[in-house]
């Protein structure tokens, strides 16, 4: 009785909350996305490393590593942020609550980035939530919308077959059961005895490092 009743939250929560490109109603609230299927367990953020300030990749994917153990509650409600710079509280967050911060290590808003190109060019945005102007408070906290303002920048790696075309500090976006996305860092680090590296992510659990990046359909590569 109580995993039916697990189930039936994360039920509702995904219809209410859902960020998928066809969602079953509009909805203003923030994104969720949760997978069915299992991952290899969390590996914990390593011993901090010396980075070069020149080597934007690693410090983005450094910046990621840093929320595990820090970012612990999974939380996709809708809430009013300020601006710029806005956030939850560290303690939680979603999968694109884990980009967003990484992406300021490195003097990059994409609450700021977002709403402003948003604001000039908001018919070219998804239109799935029923929004008819930007809202700084979520926009950039859903996948789509990042994944659209990569592409619009130019940031998208054509070629994701390969493991080696992952480079620390990309954003991968996947697709997951039904209209959800998930997104995600490429961690610093490869899998042993693999060519594929690690993936920091948030998919259920806070901030998490695991062997993930084949573990659901990527949809898009993108590099700052």
């Amino acid at each position: 009785m109580k995993l039916l009743q697990v189930l039936t939250v994360i039920l509702i929560t995904a219809f209410v909350l859902g960020c998928g490109v066809n969602p079953p109603t509009p909805s203003l609230a923030a994104h969720t996305e949760i997978a069915p299927i299992q991952i290899a367990p969390t590996i914990s953020a390593p011993t901090r490393r010396t980075i070069s300030a020149s080597d934007i990749g690693a410090r983005i994917a450094l910046a990621a590593e840093d929320q595990v153990g820090v970012t612990t509650i999974y939380d996709p409600q809708y809430v009013k942020l300020g601006y710029p710079n806005g956030d939850v509280p560290i303690e939680r967050g979603t999968c694109t609550d884990v980009v967003v911060r990484a992406f300021r290590s490195i003097g990059v808003d994409l609450q700021v980035r977002v709403r402003e190109d948003m604001q000039k060019n908001f018919s070219m945005y998804p239109r799935d939530w029923g929004l008819n102007a930007p809202d700084p408070n979520i926009d950039h906290r859903r996948v789509q919308n990042l994944t659209k303002y990569f592409e619009r920048m130019g940031k998208q790696i054509r070629e994701v077959s390969a493991d080696s075309s992952f480079q620390p500090g990309d954003v991968v976006a996947w697709q997951l059961s039904g209209w959800m996305q998930h997104i995600g860092i490429v961690a610093l680090d490869r899998v042993p005895g693999t060519n594929h590296p690690y993936m920091i992510h948030n998919i259920g659990a806070g901030a998490q490092k695991e062997d993930a990046l084949r573990s659901f359909t990527i949809i898009g590569h993108y590099r700052w």
